[in-house]
């Protein structure tokens, strides 16, 4: 088994809060399947804003800023056989719904 990491972007979001108490029942029942699959390890919504620091010389800045559908708004690590089975297991995610996307990493493994 090897760990993924799923970075979501973009997505809608509701403008009811009946909307956005349905969306997140869809995220809760995702990651509690997942959980009891073994194969959710951690994950967490991204607040807005933040700070980007850069070049050797270390300038920091606010942001990230990018478009709507480019901001990286959460991410979960996941646990899965390859990266073919964790893309399957992302297709199951809610944020299709709302045109989002999933990008699915793996994590490099380094040993001390």
């Amino acid at each position: 088994m090897s760990n993924f990491m799923f970075l979501f972007r973009g997505g809608e979001t509701p403008t009811s809060p009946e909307g956005m108490q349905a969306q997140m029942q869809k995220w809760m029942n995702w990651i509690q399947r997942l959980r009891s699959e073994g194969k959710y390890l951690a994950g967490d919504p991204l607040q807005g804003g933040g700070k980007v620091i850069r070049s050797t010389r270390k300038v920091i800045t606010d942001g990230p800023f990018a478009e709507g559908k480019e901001i990286v708004g959460g991410y979960f690590l996941i646990r899965a056989e390859s990266l073919d089975q964790a893309v399957e297991i992302s297709k199951d995610c809610p944020i299709f719904e709302s045109d989002g996307s999933v990008e699915v990493r793996p994590v490099q493994v380094v040993n001390p």
